[in-house]
């Protein structure tokens, strides 16, 4: 209902055999591991307004003209959906060989939703 924050922390965990071109018995530098998710995350929500399309026109209008950093998503914000959408972000940037294992989004310091994969 009202304008409020998180202090988000996210954990990416990923799986997967060694990888060419990786130093031997890595599958996956923490290093790259960390500009997938600079770029594919933190970079486009970090200090961001995220908001539903569904969420009321003028309300939308009113805050892009006074937030620099509003994102219009195609769902609701919750954790879960947020989750979701990181995932579809970082997945196709891993190495190949190299998957998602598990994401977990921590919204404040005692709740959390975490998206596992098979």
């Amino acid at each position: 209902k009202n304008i409020h924050g998180h202090s988000y922390q996210l954990e990416v965990t990923v799986a997967g055999e060694t990888v060419a071109g990786a130093p031997e018995g890595m599958m996956m530098d923490f290093h790259a591991l960390k500009e997938v998710v600079q770029t594919a995350v933190v970079d486009i929500f970090d200090h961001s307004l995220v908001l539903s399309d569904q969420a009321d026109a003028e309300l939308i209008e009113v805050l892009q003209k006074n937030f620099e950093r509003v994102r219009i998503m195609p769902y609701q914000p919750t954790t879960e959906n947020l989750l979701a959408d990181f995932a579809q972000r970082i997945s196709p940037l891993l190495p190949h060989g190299v998957k998602l294992y598990s994401l977990r989004l921590h919204e404040t310091e005692s709740s959390c939703g975490e998206l596992k994969f098979s």
